[in-house]
């Protein structure tokens, strides 16, 4: 069974950095964080890469899709704070460097849902070293191409509400964890993922009185942008 940490860094570093960045790493690492969530996507390339939305203009000083952009134009873009957009490769090296356990969230841009699952574990079964990572994504497609090229992966199923046929759906790819808003998790639910034996992580959780009351119901980990909430 995997083992998780209460806390995990959301995008990285959370707060500390500009969101899914190498310097969220390094600042969840100094932190003393053991685990971080990041979103990847692909380039027009086709090269997985960290960043959490389809376009680039919220993140980053570029314009347009990221499925759209070459690598060569992706990677000359300011990040925030003159980091620029990593890719995978990247931050698996800065993960088995400082031990951390990666929740990697296949996040697909609209139409490229099955080539992202794919790339993303082909990667992962291929040239991840250290920790086995979890994938986890929105994208119930994406999630089953993954599976199919890396059954022996971990993976997570993420919602923002859980449907009823959560546990037929884990029993499909082999899910081992549990991702869902903090504000839809239920008593029932959680009674029935103890039952099943599956932790149940909570996304996006900034208070540190509402994280210990999600602890206290049973959930086990917590996504958040403040990575010194549980100190």
């Amino acid at each position: 069974m995997i083992v998780l940490p209460r806390l995990i860094a959301h995008r990285c570093g959370g707060n500390r950095a500009p969101e899914n960045t190498l310097a969220g790493l390094h600042e969840a690492a100094r932190a003393g964080c053991r685990a971080v969530e990041f979103d990847v996507m692909l380039s027009a390339d086709g090269t997985p890469v960290l960043i959490h939305d389809e376009t680039l203009e919220r993140t980053t000083n570029g314009v347009g899709r990221v499925c759209e952009t070459p690598d060569a134009v992706l990677f000359s873009l300011d990040a925030g704070a003159g980091e620029r957009i990593p890719t995978l490769a990247e931050a698996a090296v800065l993960c088995q460097r400082y031990g951390l356990l990666a929740n990697i969230e296949i996040k697909p841009a609209t139409g490229h849902e099955a080539a992202t699952g794919a790339s993303v574990a082909r990667f992962v079964q291929e040239r991840w070293q250290g920790l086995p990572p979890l994938l986890s994504s929105f994208s119930a497609e994406a999630l089953q191409a993954a599976w199919r090229v890396a059954p022996a992966l971990q993976y997570g199923l993420l919602f923002e509400a859980v449907p009823a046929d959560w546990q037929r759906q884990c029993g499909a790819i082999g899910a081992v964890t549990l991702h869902c808003a903090a504000g839809r998790v239920t008593d029932a639910l959680l009674a029935e993922a103890a039952a099943a034996g599956v932790p149940v992580l909570c996304y996006t959780v900034n208070e540190a009185g509402a994280a210990q009351a999600l602890f206290a119901r049973g959930v086990s980990s917590v996504f958040s942008d403040r990575i010194d909430l549980l100190a």
